[in-house]
């Protein structure tokens, strides 16, 4: 699938997914919104306005109010690509939230996963 076609798809078409990754090793529904509040500094309103309102993920990211900065500090490898190298910025952003989903799948401690 092409990265255009991600970006037009819904955010809530993708969010089943990560909470299924998620929910599949123990962890909850609650972790993953945390986790994609933390990210992209949409409130529990926004969050839940914009899968309601099925707002396309390019969107979803662009739009987001408060990317968070600390986003930087996330490293490593998604998919074959190191996050932080990858240079096209709305595929890094999505790449970041697979990176932080990946890690509370392998049993992170949020402090950790949130950079704190």
């Amino acid at each position: 699938m092409s990265w255009e076609r991600i970006y037009k798809m819904a955010f809530a078409n993708l969010y089943p997914a990560y909470l299924a990754k998620a929910e599949k090793k123990g962890r909850t529904k609650a972790e993953v919104d945390e986790i994609i509040l933390w990210l992209t500094g949409y409130d529990e309103q926004g969050f839940a306005a914009r899968l309601a309102d099925k707002t396309d993920c390019r969107t979803f990211f662009e739009q987001a109010p408060r990317p968070n900065p600390a986003r930087s500090q996330i490293k490593g490898l998604i998919c074959g690509y190191r996050v932080e190298e990858i240079e096209e910025p709305l595929q890094r952003e999505m790449r970041y939230l697979d990176k932080l989903i990946d890690e509370l799948a392998k049993g992170k401690k949020m402090e950790k996963i949130l950079r704190a």
